[in-house]
């Protein structure tokens, strides 16, 4: 899921690219898994003989029933998935039958109960399955990782780095995320070019760009009252790229004083002269998000806009015509940043999950292995607009997406130098800081009592006994 599903009372129906997933709702713990062991791979379900084309042993004549989440990305890229899997000449007679989703919880918790669930299930949406409740239910997906994809090679090595980690749940490898999202400052590549301008490499440009947007008639940033935080993940990723692990781990795990952070501060202090100084448009607590955003995409009334990678899809009804759309990365706060060059906010999203005790898990995990063919990735990448896990199944023109190009090249540029940051979404805290973000972006709230506010709302979490914390390293 993506951020805007997440800042939405976690909603996704429009979306470009997917973020990393809830791990645990607000106030549940892992350990309190609801429901008995489902032990592993469907001790009940028919084996067919394992081959080259069949890794996994799914029964001839089998039916593999998969639930996947009509979000933003439909489900067609999976019925793609399935029509490859059922032209493999090595799984005799295997149907595959596809159904849509907008309630994945409401609609598949009984069936877990029942101990029918579905072989294939794409746990995303306002109303995906709490991990906790299913987790030692579901197959642990390594071997999927270990077989090798339609074109023989083996899958771990085709896939960018960071796919396992968000997850991954104590030892266990739970769900394969299958969309890659990156993390940046998105703007027109027209309106650049036109006005001379270059994108900002750090921190230390964007004053110099607010004025020369300024000249224009337009605004260096804008924003939208569901979306506020988005400048709340802009600030903690770029002062994580950079000071690194010293900025991320205190935020993390919920340390005290973790927002008095040096570099945190330098940046929340230069984005409140950015708004005093009147770059940043006003009212945007009183605009829908997705208003917003067209005022930048459409009307071009921004040059900047932080976002995930999903923003070129979300937004591609209401982008004005050759936008070209580009990105880079989050911004260092200047050119002394104590990590890698590239290093950027990255992560895999959409989990797929297997359930052990479906009547096919081999067939679950065969028609994961389809979809992460270069086949199948390719085909994705090509209609979304958006990368998958899979390495090297975009073109050079991105199909035609500028802004696609510019995912790939943040993505080679960082290479292993990726991170992600999980404590908001892991302890529910977004809807708490929407309003502090509203309020901060509108010129009403000064540095210091942001930073009281937020480092409240995790004291608040730190110390409530009832939540179970996770360590993240």
């Amino acid at each position: 899921m993506n951020q805007t599903e997440v800042f939405l009372s976690r909603r996704t129906v429009l979306r470009g690219a997917a973020a990393t997933a809830v791990l645990v709702p607000f106030g549940l713990s892992l350990a309190s898994c609801a429901a008995p062991s489902g032990g592993t791979g469907g001790s009940s379900a028919p084996a067919g003989e394992i081959t080259a084309d069949n890794p996994f042993g799914v029964a001839a004549d089998s039916t593999v029933d998969a639930v996947i989440f009509d979000g933003g990305y439909g489900v067609d890229y999976v019925e793609n998935a399935a029509k490859i899997m059922e032209g493999n000449k090595g799984l005799s007679g295997v149907k595959v039958k596809v159904s849509a989703s907008t309630k994945i919880a409401q609609e598949l918790q009984p069936r877990f109960v029942g101990g029918n669930p579905p072989d294939l299930i794409d746990n995303s949406g306002a109303n995906s399955i709490g991990w906790n409740t299913i987790l030692d239910q579901l197959e642990d997906l390594s071997e999927v990782l270990e077989a090798n994809n339609l074109e023989g090679e083996k899958i771990a090595d085709t896939l960018f780095d960071g796919v396992k980690a968000p997850g991954t749940f104590g030892d266990k490898f739970a769900a394969l995320n299958y969309v890659f999202t990156t993390y940046g400052l998105w703007y027109s590549g027209s309106l650049f070019e036109e006005n001379g301008w270059e994108p900002p490499k750090t921190w230390q440009d964007l004053k110099t760009l607010g004025a020369a947007a300024k000249e224009k008639g337009k605004y260096l940033f804008l924003w939208g009252k569901e979306a506020a935080t988005y400048y709340q993940t802009f600030v903690i990723d770029s002062a994580v790229i950079q000071s690194g692990d010293d900025v991320r781990l205190p935020l993390e795990n919920l340390a005290e004083n973790c927002w008095s952070h040096p570099t945190l501060q330098a940046i929340l202090t230069e984005l409140h002269a950015l708004i005093q100084a009147g770059y940043v448009k006003p009212g945007g607590g009183g605009t829908q998000f997705t208003q917003a955003q067209s005022q930048w995409s459409l009307d071009q009334e921004a040059l900047l806009y932080p976002s995930g990678s999903w923003i070129e899809n979300e937004m591609k009804k209401t982008t004005a015509e050759n936008f070209q759309m580009k990105g880079v990365r989050e911004l260092p706060w200047d050119d002394k940043a104590t990590t890698p060059a590239g290093y950027m906010r990255a992560e895999a999203g959409e989990p797929f999950v297997v359930p052990s005790n479906s009547k096919n898990p081999a067939g679950g995990k065969e028609l994961l292995r389809t979809m992460l063919s270069k086949e199948a990735a390719s085909a994705f990448s090509k209609e979304k607009l958006a990368p998958t896990v899979v390495k090297g199944t975009v073109p050079d023109d991105g199909f035609g997406s500028t802004a696609l190009v510019s995912q790939v090249e943040m993505i080679d540029a960082a290479g292993s130098g990726m991170f992600t940051i999980k404590s908001t979404n892991l302890y529910g805290m977004n809807s708490d800081q929407l309003p502090i973000w509203n309020s901060f972006l509108d010129g009403k709230m000064t540095v210091e009592e942001i930073t009281k506010q937020l480092q409240a709302l995790v004291d608040k979490v730190r110390n409530d006994s009832s939540v179970e914390k996770i360590e993240i390293k």
